[in-house]
């Protein structure tokens, strides 16, 4: 038995600039960290008493005997890439539900991906983890993803990713003072929309529309640069939730699927209340939102979305990890 932990994420600034789209033109740069709510999987080869081969667990449960006939795409494809042939068990078990913005498909791929090596006695770089992630989730499951979930979880903690034209990942950990860093944390508050969302289906507009968006995401591309600038500094704190303002502002620009009405008034609401500033996380249309509110200001924030459910976290800084091994 085997069991990976991945990490799920919080994108800040440059989301948008790590499609293939834009940067193999322009290049990309994001911001963004790692919290403590996680993606599990465990695996183990299955024993030749069944009447099935392969058995998967995740919201259903899939028995079947061969790879091709699993449903899940990323289980189907990542089993393949890994050119797996004995009979084999996944279960999949999450602090959160997917599809909300937190990057939950993209964490479980890197632990997949994780646990399958593991499982071959083989233990991956954190690059190697993230690049064939976006391997298979672009190009085999044929998803409309960007590049920056899959680096995130895979390496953990507070990073800075660029994004050359080849899309090859530059990761810089941010090298920020803890006494900052405990500063940013008290300052974010972390609400649940209830609105499901398919991230692929709004990205592929937003893919679209890119090349009328050239304004915008030049502008979101140097907000990673401000920000990190920001948290390198003695600035006051609250410009930073300024800044997640203006991005929010401009990623709801880029199409009309991005956020709906509903999303609009939590946001308002929230501004009302005290918030600074703050964005809805993922691709956008429901899941998680990120508001930026000084920490005087969060019980009235809280009290006026009391309809949201709040959930507290904390940063995470070692990614996909390996937490149980017993191969035997």
């Amino acid at each position: 038995m085997i069991i990976s932990r991945t990490p799920y994420r919080i994108s800040f600034f440059g989301g948008g600039t790590d499609y293939p789209v834009w940067y193999r033109e322009n290049g990309g740069a994001v911001l963004g960290t790692t919290i403590d709510k996680y993606c599990y999987i465990t695996c183990r080869y299955l024993p030749p008493f069944f009447e099935h081969k392969y058995r998967v667990t995740y919201s259903r449960i899939e028995m079947t005997e061969s790879i091709s006939e699993i449903n899940h795409p990323s289980v189907r494809e990542s089993l393949g890439f890994m050119n797996i042939e004995n009979g084999i068990e996944i279960h999949h078990d999450g602090d959160l539900p997917a599809r909300t913005g937190l990057g939950s498909s993209s964490s479980f791929t890197v632990g997949l991906l994780n646990v399958l090596y593991a499982l071959k006695g083989v233990m991956p770089t954190k690059l190697q983890l993230a690049t064939e992630a976006i391997h298979i989730e672009r190009d085999l499951n044929r998803e409309n993803v960007g590049s920056q979930d899959q680096v995130l979880v895979a390496y953990g903690g507070l990073n800075r990713i660029d994004f050359d034209r080849n899309g090859t990942p530059q990761i810089v950990p941010a090298t920020i003072k803890q006494e900052r860093l405990d500063l940013l944390h008290k300052h974010l508050m972390l609400f649940f929309t209830g609105f499901p969302r398919i991230a692929s289906d709004i990205a592929a507009e937003q893919i679209e529309q890119t090349p009328n968006r050239k304004r915008e995401l030049t502008r979101m591309h140097k907000m990673v640069d401000e920000a990190v600038a920001m948290l390198n500094s003695n600035t006051d704190i609250d410009e930073f939730g300024k800044l997640l303002d203006e991005a929010w502002k401009l990623k709801r620009s880029l199409t009309d699927k991005i956020t709906t009405p509903e999303i609009n008034d939590i946001y308002e609401m929230a501004r009302e209340a005290g918030a600074t500033g703050g964005k809805l996380l993922g691709a956008g249309g429901g899941g998680f939102i990120l508001f930026f509110v000084k920490p005087e200001n969060q019980a009235n924030v809280k009290m006026r979305l009391h309809k949201n459910l709040c959930v507290p976290f904390k940063f995470e800084k070692f990614g996909s990890q390996i937490i149980f091994y017993d191969p035997a």
